[in-house]
Order: structure tokens, then C-alpha cells, then sequence
């Protein structure tokens, strides 16, 4: 069965609860969680973040913590490519480049392994939410500064009021659903 941009965005929207106020007053949190435990449509969103970049077009895939474990996990077992964690500050157990940003509550600081990525390795980088931009933007970075090759960038869910896209513009966004 094809399952159509339009279908798959209807799988996430089905399958995101809003959460108010987390972490902290006046922010409204988007779990996904509920997609993550309904095994057939999480599979057919993998199988369309896959379809939209080509199985051939990537190396390994590097997913931002801690969602875009589950869905870099998900692509790479998908795809036969390998997986790469991008870690929050002090997780890490070996040399790590890191690159600070803001987020909507705050700053916060990630981190990848120097070794992550052989020298023009072509990365898939994955999340669950576009937000303001932050995150991607210095996961972004953090990919090219570890020698990998940024090959497309993927999430489930863009909040596209915070414009994000500007953030890590020009590289491109493919988001499953945009609100």
C-alpha cells in the first residue's frame, strides 16, 4: 500500500498530545510518544522518511536526544545504515566536539563524538519536533564540524509558528506534519 505525504501526516496528527505547561510554565509540549507505541504507523512514517530521502542517499543516521533515538534507531535498522547519538553535555565518554544554543525555556549545550563520522560521510540527521530551530541548528553544525556530510534532515513534527526553518535555513527541512 502507498502511503501518501498527506496519510502520513495524518499518522503523526492522530498520534501527538499536547502536554501544557512541560518543562515549565506557558509551554506546550508535543509527545509523540503515543506514534512511538503504535507499532504499524510508526512504521509506515519511518518507511516515508525513508521513501522522501532514498535509501541510498545516506550513510549512517544521527538522531538528537532522547526522540530522535527512537526514529534514527527505527530509519537505520530500516536502511541497514548506522546510527549516531547526538548527546546532550557530559554524556558522552570520549573526546566530543559540542556547540551551545537557546531554546524556547532556556540554553543548553550538544555534543557528538569527534570520531562520529568518517570524513564526508553522508548523515541523515533525525528528530522528533522542529521547534524554534535551535536544537537542529547546532546538531547541524556539530555534523559538519565531525567531518560528516550533511545528506537531509527529517521530523515528525514542525511547529511552524516558531519558524525554525529560518533557523537552519538553507539547509532543507522535511517535516512529516507542520502546525
Amino acid at each position: 500500500m502507498h502511503v501518501t505525504d498527506q496519510d502520513m501526516a495524518a499518522l503523526v496528527a492522530g498520534r501527538v498530545l499536547d502536554v501544557p505547561d512541560f518543562p515549565q510554565p506557558g509551554i506546550v509540549f508535543k509527545d509523540l510518544m503515543p506514534l512511538f507505541a503504535d507499532g504499524p504507523a510508526f512504521r509506515q512514517v519511518v518507511d516515508g522518511i525513508v521513501a522522501h530521502h532514498g535509501p541510498d542517499s545516506f550513510d549512517v543516521v544521527a538522531g538528537i536526544e532522547a526522540r530522535g533515538f527512537v526514529v534514527a534507531a527505527a530509519i537505520a535498522y530500516a536502511t541497514g545504515a548506522g546510527v549516531v547519538p547526538i548527546r546532550k553535555a557530559g554524556k558522552l565518554p570520549r573526546a566530543a566536539y559540542s556547540a551551545s544554543y537557546s531554546l524556547e525555556y532556556g540554553e543548553a549545550t550538544l555534543e557528538v563524538h569527534q570520531d562520529a563520522f568518517m570524513t564526508g560521510q553522508r548523515v541523515l540527521l533525525v528528530d522528533d519536533v522542529l521547534a524554534t530551530g535551535g536544537t537542529a541548528g547546532a546538531a547541524l553544525d556539530l555534523i559538519v564540524q565531525a567531518n560528516g556530510s550533511v545528506a537531509g534532515f527529517s521530523v515528525l513534527l514542525e511547529l511552524g509558528f516558531l519558524e525554525g526553518r529560518k533557523r537552519v535555513a538553507p539547509r532543507e527541512v522535511h517535516a512529516v506534519l507542520t502546525v
